[in-house]
């Protein structure tokens, strides 16, 4: 049985995409610690990706930085995942805690932010006759996620092939409904907030009306 630190075991799972994480799985090992600092990762990345990718490849136009979206296609994208693959295995009797599904599905989007890294580097030293190369970089680490998320989750719960194939279907129509849900309520809580404002106001103008009124009468007209 392998006896690794958990930066090896990072490796170890990235590298070793099939059996990587069943070691992981009977070590009990992996880090949120590493998880976390990966997500964190990953959004410099897309950060790197908008506002830093050689300009004959991608413009961005956004006049003004607003850190919103990144915040979404990393922390809550990836949050998102993680309870719905959670909500969904414990209906599918799967074995894998929140934590483990967290650790697991953060280690393998190691390959993705490394490739965006890595484009992101080679649009500033190929020029556009050579965009084959930043194409395969994107291929070769979209698809090596890809299999590492597949191999996570079957690990993390001991799923068949085709049951692990059902729930990561049924993970990504959890995140969607979740995601709907979520703009629900944002939107409601906007008009929430943009109601409550607009009585402070009305409420505040009124008082404000009233006070300058009788300010401003005349001492007779008061008594």
């Amino acid at each position: 049985m392998l006896d690794l630190t958990q930066k090896q075991f990072v490796k170890h799972a990235v590298f070793h995409p099939f059996e990587g994480f069943e070691d992981l799985r009977w070590k009990k090992a992996g880090s949120l610690k590493y998880a976390f600092l990966i997500i964190v990762l990953l959004f410099f990345a897309q950060i790197a990706y908008n506002r830093l990718y050689g300009f004959q490849y991608y413009v961005s136009y956004d006049k003004m930085f607003n850190i919103i979206p990144y915040i979404t296609q990393s922390f809550i994208i990836f949050g998102t995942w993680v309870i719905a693959n959670w909500a969904v295995c414990t209906l599918l009797d799967g074995e894998g805690s929140l934590k483990n599904i967290c650790v697991y599905s953060a280690y393998a989007m190691i390959p993705y932010i490394a490739q965006i890294y890595i484009n992101t580097i080679l649009s500033h030293v190929l020029v556009r006759d050579e965009y084959i190369f930043i194409q395969a970089v994107s291929i070769i680490g979209t698809g090596w996620t890809v299999i590492l998320i597949f191999s996570a989750i079957k690990a993390v719960h001991q799923y068949s092939f085709m049951k692990t194939v059902f729930a990561i279907i049924l993970t990504i129509a959890a995140m969607l409904i979740i995601l709907f849900l979520l703009v629900l309520l944002l939107s409601l809580l906007q008009q929430v907030y943009v109601f409550g404002y607009s009585i402070y106001t009305e409420i505040a103008y009124r008082i404000k009306a009233v006070s300058y009124t009788h300010l401003t009468l005349p001492t007779n007209s008061r008594v």
